[in-house]
């Protein structure tokens, strides 16, 4: 079995604070096992929480990252965190969402990420954003999010 280097990780293995911030947030990557080939990584975080920048009040999203990779993978510790440093950040959906799709472009190049945020309503109205950085590789198989349109009570 192959063993993944991770010299140079500061928080895997490690007892760390949460960063008060997603710009404190320190993401961190390791070399991907399978370079060249073409297959599809995915998180979620079903829990995610960030602040209203304008009431200050909690709003919540259930988000889906899936991305292939090229030479590297997010480490998911770090993933974690930077993920839960914004639960006091007040930003907009919109901004939260494509910021942390971004983030992960700029750390790890990926061949292709998208990112599915779906934000549960506040003020009766739910707000979904999606972002890619284009078309995913022909032939790379790319499930469906599974993440059901907001229905309501209905």
């Amino acid at each position: 079995m192959e063993k993944t280097d991770v010299t140079g990780l500061t928080q895997l293995g490690q007892n760390v604070s949460a960063p008060q911030s997603p710009e404190e947030a320190v993401l961190e990557r390791v070399p991907a096992s399978h370079p060249g080939a073409d297959y599809c990584v995915r998180f979620t975080a079903p829990e995610f929480t960030s602040i209203c920048p304008m009431t200050g009040q909690p709003d919540f999203a259930h988000i889906v990252i899936d991305y292939i990779p090229t030479d590297w993978l997010v480490e998911s510790k770090s993933l974690k965190l930077f993920l839960g440093s914004f639960r006091n950040h007040g930003a907009f959906h919109e901004t939260c969402s494509v910021e942390i799709a971004k983030r992960l472009v700029d750390l790890l190049n990926p061949k292709w990420l998208r990112i599915g945020a779906y934000w549960y309503p506040r003020g009766g109205i739910p707000i979904d954003v999606f972002w890619q950085t284009g078309t995913p590789p022909e032939g790379a198989w790319i499930p469906d999010q599974g993440v059901a349109p907001y229905r309501g009570r209905g």
